[in-house]
């Protein structure tokens, strides 16, 4: 009996022994089904030379994980720590599983790739935030490159007409690319944009790669009717030719930095700035905003006619008005003003 008594010590012994050392494992295993409370998709990066405290934030931040301490002792299970973290960018699905969050941060299966993609941008710090949203180098680092004139100059432009280098597109890019080698990047894009049957037309127009883009910019903030930009690039071909101010009333708006103007009043002219092309003859010293390759094109393949003059229509519907003498533009322009005024849009 006293035989049995100890066989069975020894056997809830043993039982607690191997619980002891079974037990963590099995709840952490069970830990590593649990899911994350994201609904949909979910990007996650983790940036070069993160630390695992960093990282662990981030996850709780972006509510991936809920309890840091409770998820670092998981991960520290499955051998992930800050020396096998690879920095990339993570896309993890609706309600992942952490034993996934955890096996895709070890084994690096964040995307090493990444795309680039940027149009509808007014000012350099636009631009930067829109190039850098998907890749490792910040909008900073973007901004403090095309604001440095010695470095603009390495590709022919200056901070003002650096702009003109950046085509909208969508390019593929390492994600942790320096801003050095994206900008780089993006000038051979340049480079293969201008063909020799664009660089033809505008030597035809007798106008620079960066005069085009500028022009362009115009354009583009004249009208958002694709059909008609070519006939709209057509007016300021003849103003330019005939030495005509351009009048363009983009640049004014430009020049007030308001965006949300809808009517632009005449003491607006009346600011003296090179942007201003009510006061000044020719085009502005750079580009109002970024033309996409179809306004681009619309410049170089611009309408050919004898019209001067142009204002929207009082039917609102995005068209415009065009006239050959000023005369007839003013009749125009008294009916879109009048339209305005019905509207009480005033500015």
């Amino acid at each position: 009996m006293k035989k049995f008594k100890i066989i069975g010590i020894i056997v809830v012994i043993a039982i607690v022994v191997v619980g002891i050392f079974i037990y963590p494992k099995a709840s952490m295993y069970f830990y590593g089904k649990k899911t994350a409370s994201n609904t949909e998709k979910i990007a996650f990066y983790v940036p070069t030379g993160a630390t695992f405290e960093e990282v662990l934030n981030e996850l709780k931040a972006k509510e991936i994980i809920e309890n840091i301490e409770k998820f670092q002792e998981y991960a520290t299970l499955r051998n992930l720590k800050e020396s096998t973290l690879e920095a990339g960018k993570y896309v993890f699905p609706k309600n992942v599983p952490y034993s996934k969050v955890v096996e895709d941060l070890r084994q690096g299966n964040g995307e090493k790739e990444a795309q680039v993609t940027f149009n509808n941008a007014r000012t350099k710090q636009e631009l930067a935030e829109k190039i850098a949203l998907t890749v490792e180098v910040t909008a900073e680092d973007i901004l403090n490159l095309i604001l440095d004139e010695n470095f603009t100059s390495k590709y022919g432009f200056t901070p003002t007409t650096i702009n003109t280098m950046f085509i909208p597109n969508t390019y593929n890019v390492y994600w942790d690319i320096s801003a050095e080698d994206l900008i780089a990047k993006l000038a051979k894009e340049y480079k293969r944009f201008w063909t020799p049957e664009r660089k033809a037309k505008a030597k035809a127009l007798n106008l620079s790669q960066t005069e085009v883009s500028t022009l362009a910019s115009i354009v583009v903030c004249e009208t958002i009717m694709m059909d008609e930009a070519p006939k709209i690039a057509g007016v300021y071909v003849n103003r330019l030719r005939r030495g005509i101010p351009l009048d363009a009333d983009p640049t004014l708006v430009w020049i007030l930095g308001d965006f949300t103007i809808k009517r632009v009043l005449n003491k607006y002219k009346e600011f003296d700035s090179p942007y201003n092309t009510y006061m000044y003859k020719g085009l502005p010293p750079g580009p109002i905003y970024i033309p996409s390759v179809q306004y681009i094109d619309a410049v170089l393949n611009y309408e050919k006619h004898d019209y001067i003059f142009f204002c929207a229509k009082e039917d609102f519907s995005g068209y415009s008005n065009f006239a050959k003498t000023n005369r007839q533009h003013e009749i125009n322009a008294r009916k879109y003003h009048k339209a305005l005024n019905e509207r009480k849009i005033y500015r």
